[in-house]
């Protein structure tokens, strides 16, 4: 493995969107303008093109692209890989996920489905042991977790049907990236080293994440020519340089036989990928889901994900109630409950399409909303776990259902793109190896980790026999990813995502909420302390979040440093643009337009 470290030597905006919005007397104060980490903005207005992303030499990759003549793909694209380089631990061609795309020509939304897949040698039973479950710890660092990766078909297929350049030439930036190297930073460092004992045990990771047996200082320069060799080698081939050929030929045998060290007491279980299960990956389109919401079109992320239809039904869950007109203790008492009852129902209903009927429809109709909104009490919280409802029942008035759902593990890690083209095409793509750092595995001489992100299957049944989301042969595990668009009249108000597993949704759905209800401006609303209710015992809560009140009527919140990391474009009047990344989570974002207002 070839690996070389040396020392290297705001903008506030408030646009006005045309949307419902209630006075912003009932917003919680939060600040709008600098953070993004050195070097970075986390906010930019103007014309001609945007990209928001976590890392500026991302957002400068596709903003590169953008002020060439390329379209909102190919500057996604070329965002994504640059992030396979600087945010390896997030994402990269040994991942997965979902990209949702505007098409301004036809005033369409369509998507691709990325998710990686299970090996066609698994079944229901594939992480159990003597009849339980493994230890999780020993599904994520593992050959076991590692599913077929869906990135490189992805920024294939995507480029195939809406881009206007090739993969090799959205692969320069990214390329010249991996060789020249990027600046550590402090959340790069701090990843590193919370990773460091799982990294020591192979070899390949060791020797390109830890030099010298340590992480990278903060201000030293991290290159990888491996990775920019393997990008060469899509450059030539295309997406097929992964899927078949040499590069296949190692991935396999990195999952099934681990190239652990020797030394390393990690039980480190094999995994079962082949050859075939590669070689005949496919990256299929996908209908969006769709949830009309006060006079707009929300579109997102449809089954194996989970994040539309969970964000859907909580938005048509809230639509009953005018939040705008509540004060911040009713209005996130509403956000909270109707989050735990679309987590109940998401539970017990969402997996692969193909491997059973989701019920998208049902979940996303204005009567079941209905049916679960009138569970809410303006005086008290509903008891956790929420039982999951019956969207197959019409009529079935507040019955809450007799299902007491649980989920499954979900990886905090994950990152998220947002584009725009001065032509109005719009991407927002979330990528993800799951865990912090995947399974840990990098493949030798090939410069890229590969995912675990068959551990987001349940390991055992979870609910009674009616599980939807056990591992199966070529199943995708479910997901959370929650890239969205939002549309008015046919165009483009506002396009958003985030990273951090099952809290995806909440933190996609509370941006949502601060910006078309509580009267926020974009950057407010992507600041604003976040809470996050998946109908646990406890919801999770940022220190910053207010949560006196809440308290007050029974909800229960648990304490942790941060939750979500959005990228977002709102689009104004006069084709401007306004991007909007995070000011201070993750280190902060990156936000860029093609030309300053």
């Amino acid at each position: 493995m070839s690996r070389t470290v040396r020392t290297a030597c705001t903008l506030t905006v408030a646009a006005a969107m045309a949307v419902p919005a209630a006075a912003a007397a009932s917003a919680q104060p939060v600040a709008e303008s600098g953070g993004g980490g050195p070097g970075k903005t986390a906010v930019a207005k103007g014309y001609g093109g945007a990209v928001a992303t976590v890392d500026l030499d991302a957002t400068r990759a596709g903003i590169e692209v953008l002020r060439r003549g390329g379209n909102a793909v190919d500057a996604a694209v070329a965002a994504a890989a640059a992030l396979g380089v600087t945010e390896p631990y997030s994402a990269g061609v040994g991942g997965g996920g979902f990209f949702v795309y505007y098409d301004a020509r036809t005033g369409k939304v369509a998507t691709i489905d990325g998710r990686e897949t299970a090996p066609a040698a698994m079944t229901a039973t594939s992480f159990t042991e003597n009849g339980a479950a493994i230890p999780f710890a020993e599904g994520v660092t593992s050959g076991l977790g590692v599913g077929v990766p869906g990135t490189p078909a992805t920024w294939e297929k995507a480029l195939k049907q809406w881009g206007t350049i090739s993969l090799g030439t959205a692969l320069r930036p990214a390329t010249r990236l991996a060789e020249k190297g990027f600046v550590v930073d402090e959340t790069f460092k701090q990843q590193t080293q919370d990773n460091a004992a799982r990294f020591s045990a192979f070899p390949a990771t060791r020797d390109l994440f830890l030099p010298g047996g340590q992480a990278p200082a903060v201000g030293t320069v991290l290159k990888n020519p491996d990775l920019a060799a393997s990008y060469r080698a899509m450059a030539a081939k295309g997406a097929s340089a992964i899927y078949s050929g040499s590069i296949a030929g190692d991935i396999v045998t990195t999952v099934q036989k681990p190239p652990k060290d020797p030394s390393s007491t990690l039980n480190v279980r094999p995994g079962l990928m082949t050859a075939k299960d590669l070689a005949t990956y496919t990256a299929p389109t996908r209908r969006p889901t769709r949830t009309d919401y006060r006079g707009l079109a929300v579109y997102s992320m449809a089954p194996p994900s989970s994040g539309g239809t969970t964000v859907g039904e909580a938005l048509n869950i809230l639509e009953t109630a005018k939040l705008g007109k509540l004060d911040r203790t009713q209005a996130m008492h509403r956000y909270l409950e109707a989050s735990g009852i679309s987590f109940a129902d998401r539970n017990l209903y969402v997996g692969d399409p193909a491997f059973g009927k989701v019920p998208v429809q049902q979940l996303l109709s204005d009567s079941f909303a209905k049916q679960r909104a009138c569970l809410i009490k303006a005086d008290s919280t509903l008891a956790r776990p929420i039982a999951a409802g019956d969207p197959y029942k019409r009529g079935s008035g507040c019955a809450a259902g007799g299902t007491r759902s649980a989920g499954g593990h979900e990886g905090l890690s994950t990152t998220h793109l947002t584009t725009a083209d001065k032509w109005g095409n719009v991407v927002s793509y979330t990528l993800t190896i799951e865990q912090t750092g995947g399974s840990g595995i990098v493949v030798p001489g090939r410069g890229f980790l590969l995912n675990n992100e068959l551990t987001d299957f349940n390991f055992t049944d979870t609910q009674n026999g009616h599980d939807p989301n056990l591992p199966g042969p070529g199943k995708r595990p479910r997901s959370s990813m929650a890239p969205t668009i939002v549309l008015k009249d046919g165009k483009p108000v506002l396009a958003l995502g985030s990273p951090g597993g099952a809290t995806i949704i909440t933190t996609v759905l509370q941006t949502l909420v601060n910006r078309l209800d509580l009267g926020m401006t974009l950057p407010a609303a992507v600041a604003a302390p976040r809470a996050s209710d998946r109908n646990g015992a406890a919801a999770d809560a940022e220190p910053g979040f207010d949560t006196g009140g809440l308290t007050e009527l029974g909800h229960k919140f648990a304490t942790v440093s941060e939750i979500g990391a959005v990228a977002a474009i709102e689009f104004g009047p006069g084709r401007t643009m306004q991007a909007v990344a995070e000011p201070t989570r993750r280190g902060g974002g990156s936000a860029m337009v093609v030309t300053s207002k």
